[in-house]
C-alpha cells in the first residue's frame, strides 16, 4: 500500500512533469486568469505541448516528460507522461508510464478525466477550473476505503505551470496534504 501511495504520488504528481521544486529564473507578475471557457475543455488548452521537468519532493527525485494533446476532433485531451527514477536509499530504480484522457462531462457538467498508468492503477476525476480562473483542478471521486487524490495545475505565465499533487487519507476527502509540487516547463506546442 505505501509503495501504490508512492508510486500514484510520483505518477500524478511528478509524472506531469515531475513537477519538483525546479531551479527557475525570476518569472514576470502572476498571469491573468483565462477567460472564461466556451467549451469545458478550453479551461486546460493551456496545457497543449510538451512538457518537461526535474527536481525532488517527498517521495524522492527524478525527470520526466509529458505532453499534452487534443484527439478525437478536439473532443478530449489526451496527457502521456514517462517519468524516470534513479536508486536512492534503498529503493530500485522505477520508469512510469501513465495516460490520463480529459473530457467534458456528460450534460455539461465541466471536466471529468480517466487516468491509467503501467502498473494497473485507475483513477476517475472529476475536474473544474481553479477559483482564481488561472488553472484546473482534478479532484478523485472519493470512495471508502481509499485514499482521495487531488491534481492541481496553475498557469504561472506563457509556458510555466505550477503543479500540486495532494493526497487526503480514507473517510478524509477533504484533509489533502501535499505530497509533492514544482513547476514544469513547456518545451513545444506539440503537434
Amino acid at each position: 500500500m505505501r509503495r501504490d501511495l508512492v508510486t500514484i504520488g510520483l505518477v500524478l504528481g511528478a509524472s506531469a512533469a515531475v513537477v519538483f521544486g525546479q531551479a527557475v529564473a525570476p518569472t514576470p507578475a502572476a498571469a491573468a486568469p483565462v477567460a472564461t471557457p466556451a467549451s469545458p475543455l478550453d479551461a486546460v488548452a493551456f496545457l497543449v505541448g510538451d512538457w518537461r521537468g526535474e527536481g525532488s519532493g517527498q517521495p524522492g527525485s527524478g525527470s520526466g516528460v509529458t505532453s499534452f494533446a487534443p484527439d478525437l476532433g478536439g473532443r478530449v485531451l489526451v496527457r502521456r507522461s514517462r517519468s524516470e527514477y534513479p536508486a536512492a536509499a534503498g529503493t530500485p530504480a522505477a520508469v512510469h508510464d501513465d495516460l490520463m484522457v480529459i473530457y467534458a462531462a456528460p450534460g455539461g457538467g465541466g471536466l471529468e478525466a480517466v487516468y491509467f498508468d503501467n502498473e494497473g492503477h485507475v483513477i476517475e476525476y472529476a475536474a473544474e477550473r481553479s477559483p482564481d480562473g488561472r488553472g484546473v483542478v482534478f479532484v478523485s471521486k472519493a470512495e471508502p476505503a481509499t485514499p482521495t487524490f487531488r491534481l492541481t495545475y496553475t498557469r504561472v505565465h506563457e509556458g510555466v505551470v505550477d503543479v500540486v499533487f495532494e493526497i487526503a487519507p480514507p473517510g478524509a476527502a477533504g484533509a489533502f496534504k501535499p505530497y509533492v509540487s514544482g513547476r514544469i516547463r513547456r518545451t513545444s506546442r506539440g503537434s
